[in-house]
C-alpha cells in the first residue's frame, strides 16, 4: 500500500494523522537502481574503447575521395607520395572504363588504373593532350612540374615506353574524352573529340571504344548505395560549421525566446505557436521543391565547379530530396487540416500553460538550468561525431583478386610492362566494423536519452517543492530549489535514470532493426503476399510504435515520482501510472492539447533550424570546390534533430512543470477526500472548468 504523498515532500498534517518534520523534500533517501548505473558507467567505458579504435584506423577522407592504382587515398599525405592538391580520381585507360561497364565483361571499374589529378583533363582541338603516371624511374620530373605540365611528359618516353602507350598500357594515356568532376571522380562523357581521335589513329594507336557504356559505368559506380552513403556521412564532416550554428546556437536562442515568450505572453503564444508552425513548413518545403529542381533552377547537382552547359549528370541524391518533397508535402497539407481541427482546443491549451508560466516566474533559476545539459550534450555530441566520421572510415585499403583480366601496365621502376599485382585497391569492412557502428550509434541515442532524462528529473523535483509549499517563497524551500534537485538526483537517482532511458533506447532500437529488415524484404520482393500475414505485419509495425510511445510517456511520469519520492524506476513508475488512471477523465484532455502545443513549439524550433541550415548550405563555401556537399538533406536533418533535442531540452521547463503539477494535484486529491490544499488556484479553475464541460457533453 502506497503511502501518503504529502507526508513525504510536504509539511503538514498527513491522512494518517502524523505531522512530517524532515522538511519540503525528504532527506532519508537511498540509492536506486544501483546497478543500471554500473552497466551505464561500463557503457561509457566502452564507448571511448569504441571510438579510439576508429580514431586509429579511419581516414574521413575516404568518404569523399576515391583511391588510386597503388591504394592511396586522393587528398591527403602518403609516405612516399604527397596527393594533399590532387583530390580528383581519374581513370587513365578509356578501354578498361568500357570493358567494366559490359555485361558479360571480366574486369570491374574497381581494377582500372586510376590516378589522382588536380582538375580533369579535356581533349584538345588540335592536336593530342596526353595524361601520364605518377613521374617514377627514369622520369626524373618532381611532382609538382607534373602537374604543371598538365600530366604530360610523353616527349622524354623512350621508344619502348611509347609503343606501351599506344598500345593502351601507359606510362602516358590519350585525352580522347572530355571528363567532368562528378563528386572528386573524372566522369567520361561518350562524346570523343574527333581531333583527338584522328590523331590518335594517325600515331597508330589501338582501336577506342566509343559507346554510351563508358559513360554509364562510372556513373552507375558513383551512384552505388555505398558510395552514397559515404557521401551523405562526409556530408556531415563538412558542414560542421552548420551544424553548430544551426543545430547548436540558433535552437538554443530560439528556445529561450520561446521560454521568455511564454512567461510574458502566454496568451498568445498557442496561437503564434500554431500559425508559426504551419509557415515553417510551408517555407521548408519550398526550399526542398527548389533543391529538387521544380521551382528554380538551383537543383542538387553532382557536378563540382564549373562545366559545359551540355553536360547533364544526375545522382541518387536528387532522387532523394525529391522524394523528401513530396513528402513533405503531404505533411504539410496534414499539419494544415489538423491545425484547422485543434482550434477550438487552443483555449485550454492557454490555461495550462499559464500554470507553467507562474511556475517560472517563482522559481527563476529553471529558464536557465537548461543550459547545464546543454553543453553537456554539446561536448558529447562533438566528441561522438568526430569518432563516428573516423568508424565510418574505419575499412582497411585491400588489394583486390582480379585474375583473368587485362590490366596489365607500364611499370615505371621496373622498366617493362607488368600485369603482376596490377588489380586496384577497395576499402574492406570487416563485421566487427559494421557491429561497432551500430553500438556507436546506440550509444549516442541512450546518452541522449539519459541526459533529456536527468534535465526532466531535476525541473520535476523543483517544481515539486514549489507546489507542495503552496507556491509560497517558504525559508523551507531551498533558496535555489533547482540546484537542490540536481544534488538529490546526482546522490540517489541516476541509477533510476539511466534505466528509464536505456529501455527507451532498447524498444526504439528493436523498432529500427524491424523496420530496416522490412524496407529490405521490400526491395527483395520478399513482403508477405497473404492478406492475413501482411495484416500482420503492419499490425506488429503500429503495436511496436505504440508501446514506444507508452513507454516514453510512462517514464516521463516515472522521473517525476522519482524526483518526488526517491523510489526506484519501476516502484515510481506503478505510482505515477496509479495516479493517472485513478484521475484520467479530470486530467486528459487539458494534459493532451498542452502537450501538442508544446510539441508544436520543438517543431517550430527545429523547422527554424532546418531553414537556416538550408540558408547557409546555399553559400558558395559548400556548392563548390572541396568542401562542397552532395546534397543538404542530410545535414538539414542533423540540424532539425539536434534543434529538437535542444528544444526538448528548454520546452522540458514548461512540460515537466505541467505534468509534476497534475500529479501532485492528483495525489494531493487522493489524500484530501477529492479536494486538493495545495493547488495554485489557477489549476483549479484550469481542471474544474474542463469537469464542468465534460458533464455537460455527457448529459446532452
Amino acid at each position: 500500500m502506497r503511502g501518503p504523498l504529502g507526508a513525504v515532500i510536504g509539511r503538514y498534517t498527513s491522512s494518517d494523522g502524523s505531522a512530517p518534520n524532515d522538511g519540503i523534500i525528504k532527506h532519508n533517501r537511498k540509492c536506486r537502481d544501483i546497478t543500471f548505473l554500473v552497466i551505464f558507467i561500463a557503457f561509457w567505458v566502452s564507448m571511448i574503447v569504441n571510438s579510439s579504435f576508429g580514431f586509429n584506423q579511419g581516414n574521413p577522407l575516404r568518404l569523399t575521395y576515391g583511391l588510386d592504382y597503388e591504394g592511396n587515398v586522393c587528398g591527403s599525405k602518403h609516405r612516399h607520395r604527397d596527393l594533399t592538391q590532387l583530390e580528383l580520381r581519374y581513370w587513365l585507360n578509356p578501354n578498361q572504363v568500357y570493358e567494366s561497364g559490359l555485361k558479360d565483361g571480366v574486369l570491374k571499374l574497381a581494377n582500372a588504373r586510376t590516378i589522382c589529378l588536380l582538375d580533369c583533363p579535356a581533349p584538345s582541338d588540335d592536336n593530342l593532350n596526353w595524361v601520364c603516371d605518377y613521374p617514377d624511374g627514369e622520369i626524373r620530373i618532381k611532382l609538382n612540374d607534373w602537374i604543371d605540365r598538365n600530366y604530360d611528359y610523353f616527349e622524354f618516353l623512350t621508344p619502348e615506353m611509347r609503343n606501351s602507350s599506344l598500345q593502351l598500357q601507359g606510362p602516358c594515356y590519350p585525352v580522347i574524352f572530355p571528363s567532368v568532376n562528378v563528386y572528386w571522380s573524372c566522369q567520361y562523357i561518350a562524346r570523343a573529340s574527333n581531333s583527338s581521335l584522328r590523331h590518335w589513329q594517325q600515331m597508330g594507336g589501338v582501336n577506342i571504344q566509343d559507346d554510351m557504356i563508358i559513360d554509364k559505368s562510372i556513373r552507375r559506380a558513383m551512384n552505388s548505395r555505398a558510395s552514397v552513403l559515404k557521401r551523405y556521412v562526409a556530408d556531415i564532416g563538412k558542414s560542421w560549421p552548420v551544424l553548430i550554428v544551426c543545430g547548436g546556437l540558433v535552437p538554443l536562442f530560439l528556445s529561450i525566446v520561446w521560454l521568455l515568450l511564454i512567461r510574458h505572453f502566454v496568451a498568445a503564444m498557442p496561437w503564434i505557436t500554431v500559425v508559426l508552425f504551419n509557415l515553417l513548413l510551408i517555407s521548408v518545403t519550398i526550399f526542398y521543391y527548389l533543391k529538387a529542381g521544380w521551382i528554380g533552377n538551383d537543383a542538387v547537382t553532382p557536378i563540382i565547379g564549373e562545366h559545359d552547359p551540355y553536360f547533364h549528370v544526375s545522382g541518387r541524391e536528387l532522387t532523394h530530396v525529391r522524394g523528401v518533397a513530396i513528402l513533405m508535402t503531404f505533411i504539410s497539407a496534414v499539419a494544415i487540416l489538423t491545425s484547422i481541427a485543434i482550434i477550438r482546443r487552443i483555449l485550454k491549451a492557454t490555461s495550462v500553460l499559464k500554470v507553467a508560466a507562474k511556475v517560472i516566474g517563482e522559481v527563476h533559476a529553471l529558464i536557465i538550468f537548461p543550459a547545464i545539459p546543454y553543453a553537456m550534450l554539446a561536448v558529447f555530441y562533438m566528441f561522438w561525431l568526430s569518432a563516428a566520421l573516423h568508424l565510418f572510415s574505419s575499412g582497411q585499403v585491400v588489394q583486390n583478386k582480379c585474375d583473368n583480366t587485362n590490366c596489365c601496365a607500364y611499370d615505371l621502376v621496373a622498366k617493362k610492362v607488368s600485369c603482376d599485382r596490377c588489380c586496384g585497391y577497395s576499402i574492406r569492412y570487416t563485421p566487427h566494423i559494421t557491429i561497432a557502428i551500430f553500438f556507436h550509434l546506440f550509444g549516442c541515442y541512450w546518452a541522449t536519452q539519459f541526459f533529456i532524462a536527468a534535465s526532466a528529473t531535476v525541473i520535476a523535483g523543483s517544481v515539486a517543492s514549489y507546489y507542495w509549499a503552496q507556491g509560497e517563497a517558504s525559508p523551507e524551500i531551498q533558496f535555489l530549489p533547482v540546484f537542490a534537485s540536481m544534488k538529490r538526483l546526482a546522490r540517489y537517482n541516476l541509477g533510476s535514470v539511466a534505466l528509464g532511458s536505456l529501455i527507451v533506447s532498447f524498444v526504439e532500437s528493436v523498432r529500427f532493426i524491424l523496420e530496416a529488415i522490412r524496407r529490405r524484404t521490400k526491395v527483395r520482393g520478399t513482403t508477405p503476399d497473404n492478406w492475413f500475414l501482411r495484416m500482420g505485419h503492419y499490425t506488429a509495425r503500429g503495436c511496436l510504435k505504440s508501446v514506444e510511445w507508452t513507454i516514453k510517456s510512462v517514464n516521463r511520469n516515472a522521473y517525476i515520482m522519482i524526483a518526488i519520492t526517491g523510489k526506484s524506476f519501476c516502484k515510481s513508475s506503478a505510482i505515477a501510472t496509479e495516479l493517472i488512471m485513478n484521475n484520467i477523465m479530470r486530467i486528459g484532455k487539458v494534459n493532451v492539447i498542452g502537450d501538442v502545443i508544446l510539441f508544436l513549439g520543438k517543431l517550430c524550433v527545429s523547422l527554424f533550424s532546418a531553414l537556416f541550415g538550408f540558408l547557409m548550405l546555399d553559400s558558395h563555401k559548400y556548392r563548390s570546390s572541396h568542401n562542397k556537399v552532395s546534397s543538404p538533406l542530410l545535414p538539414v536533418l542533423a540540424c532539425w534533430a539536434l534543434g529538437y533535442i535542444v528544444a526538448t531540452l528548454f520546452f522540458a521547463v514548461v512540460e515537466m512543470s505541467i505534468d509534476t503539477i497534475i500529479l501532485s494535484f492528483c495525489q494531493d486529491s487522493e489524500e484530501n477526500q477529492g479536494n486538493a490544499q495545495h493547488a495554485p488556484s489557477l489549476l483549479l479553475e484550469t481542471l474544474d472548468s474542463n469537469d464542468e464541460e465534460e458533464v455537460q457533453r455527457l448529459t446532452h
